[in-house]
């Protein structure tokens, strides 16, 4: 099952740029903008991960922090342009896991994401995101699939779906385990959309639809993407 992740930041560049970015990794990705939509959504579901920008615009993300600590174990890193030592030191105290300053890479954000899953338990080995065999190239990072050089038009959820196959090539995943995570765990018992669009990929990737050579059956348990 992918990973849930609740990101609060009010910034809608910094925003789109890390939700985009961890949903390519395979994480289900929630915004919050203010802390106030952050309890809300904390209050639905709890995530797996918090991401928590400092400066809202109703209040400041250290409120957060300590709200979650009275409550919940969940790792928490912050994320803020501020980079004064005291501010740094008060909100691990508080019981943030990381700290990690504005502008940073996505490649540091993901290896800190790791960590703190890892000290909590959950081992979290970093996602495939590009995959080759005979003649197809997908790469999820650009989000471009080629088919012996030729561009592949995908619909999102065709996307979706190719892409939680994708970080998991070689290795089955279940019809409940992708409906899930493509369209939501309420959609579980929905097994004729899987049936309607894993036609539809084939007819666009596979050279025989029939017989297809990238998308295999598992029969009575889900599909595979083939590796060799």
């Amino acid at each position: 099952m992918s990973l849930h992740l609740l990101l609060v930041e009010d910034d809608r560049e910094i925003r789109t740029m890390v939700q985009t970015s961890l949903s390519v990794e395979g994480f289900v990705v929630q915004t919050a903008v203010s802390l106030s939509e952050a309890r809300a959504l904390l209050q639905h579901r709890l995530p797996d991960v918090v991401l928590l920008d400092l400066g809202l615009p109703d209040g400041d993300g250290l409120e957060l922090v300590l709200h979650i600590r009275k409550q919940y174990a969940l790792p928490i890193l912050v994320i803020s342009a501020r980079h004064q030592e005291a501010q740094k030191i008060t909100l691990l105290d508080a019981g943030a896991d990381d700290y990690l300053a504005k502008p940073f890479s996505v490649g540091e954000l993901l290896a800190r994401i790791r960590v703190a899953l890892r000290h909590r338990g959950t081992s979290l080995a970093a996602a495939v995101t590009e995959h080759t065999l005979d003649g197809l190239h997908i790469d999820l990072g650009l989000r471009t699939i080629r088919l012996h050089g030729e561009p592949i038009h995908l619909t999102p959820t065709e996307f979706k779906l190719l892409a939680r196959l994708v970080r998991s090539a070689g290795r089955v995943v279940t019809h409940r385990q992708l409906l899930a995570d493509v369209w939501g765990a309420e959609f579980t018992e929905h097994t004729h959309y899987l049936r309607l669009y894993m036609g539809q990929l084939r007819s666009k990737i596979e050279s025989d639809p029939a017989e297809p050579r990238h998308l295999l059956t598992e029969t009575g348990v889900g599909y595979r993407l083939a590796v060799t």
